[in-house]
């Protein structure tokens, strides 16, 4: 079959739920026996297993006809070197293309719905039979495109960590977190369950649930700010569950992060503090005793093809 570009596309593809519990069990019976045992559906994971693999047969034929395409499984993403004039998709959930998205530095990103009856996809704007309508656009760089704001934690230790949506900082264990907070000119020491940064793509998702929370507790009505798009240069914090005492206080909870007011959090915690973005753990760094982050804007912007 003869492609129309040598241009690189990758595709990033994700495990379903029976190949996760496959992994854990061995057998396909023995998957089937642990989900039944607990009184579920077991024909909901071979269906959701059957589609999602019939659309990651129809997206790399339908991709492998306009480039020189690449499939790897999302937990390759952290190490794969994308290329500058590489073009990225994205088959899966909006958590993928968001993990997708940090890894990259301004390549184009596809979010495809394999699933559109289970899925909504508030990030994945096509399908596996709508996704050739699009690609001449994307291989010719004339598509339309949304900016996504990038967060970035920068530690003293030189260690860095990105986020699409955004970062939690604080104990690994549901034990509280200790910290100094530093907002613009105002500082404070803190013993909370944790400190969210939103960006404005990831603000209807942690930061909203936080909100809610907060409205929930107090019975006054607190609304989000209004100002915060995906490509704001700015982003917005709120720590949990903040418990004042004799040595920490509980004034600075919720802001704008920018050049005017930057945001740094100096670690307290012996071990176990840590820094994850966009809700996997496994993505951290360590944030023990003495460690400096610095949270702002990243020097990059996604580019989500729309």
């Amino acid at each position: 079959m003869k492609r129309l570009s040598e241009r690189k596309i990758v595709l990033v593809k994700r495990k379903t739920r029976l190949e996760d519990l496959i992994a854990r069990y061995n057998t396909v019976d023995q998957a089937k026996f642990y989900i039944e045992h607990l009184g579920a559906d077991f024909t909901d994971y071979t269906r959701e297993h059957e589609i999602y693999h019939d659309a990651l047969a129809s997206v790399t034929r339908t991709l492998s006809e306009f480039g020189r395409l690449q499939v790897i499984d999302r937990s390759y993403a952290p190490g794969f070197l994308f290329g500058p004039d590489d073009v990225a998709a994205a088959l899966g959930q909006d958590g993928l293309v968001a993990n997708t998205l940090k890894y990259l530095r301004g390549q184009p990103l596809v979010g495809i719905n394999p699933d559109p009856d289970r899925w909504d996809g508030m990030l994945l704007p096509y399908r596996a039979d709508t996704l050739a309508q699009a690609m001449p656009d994307v291989m010719a760089n004339t598509m339309e495109y949304y900016e996504v704001t990038i967060a970035k934690a920068a530690l003293n230790d030189g260690q860095t960590l990105y986020a699409v949506n955004d970062f939690f900082i604080g104990q690994r264990t549901h034990v509280s977190a200790r910290y100094e907070i530093v907002h613009g000119k105002r500082r404070e020491n803190h013993s909370s369950s944790g400190i969210i940064v939103s960006t404005g793509l990831g603000s209807t998702g942690w930061l909203t649930s936080v909100i809610a929370g907060a409205e929930g507790v107090s019975g006054a009505e607190v609304e989000l700010p209004e100002d915060i798009l995906w490509d704001s240069k700015f982003l917005y914090f709120s720590v949990r569950e903040p418990f004042p005492t004799k040595t920490t206080g509980a004034e600075i909870v919720f802001g704008k992060v920018n050049k005017k007011n930057p945001l740094a959090v100096v670690s307290h915690m012996p071990e176990n503090g840590v820094i994850f973005s966009d809700g996997v753990e496994k993505d951290f760094l360590v944030f023990n005793s003495g460690i400096e982050a610095k949270i702002g804007i990243a020097e990059f912007v996604g580019v989500l093809v729309g």
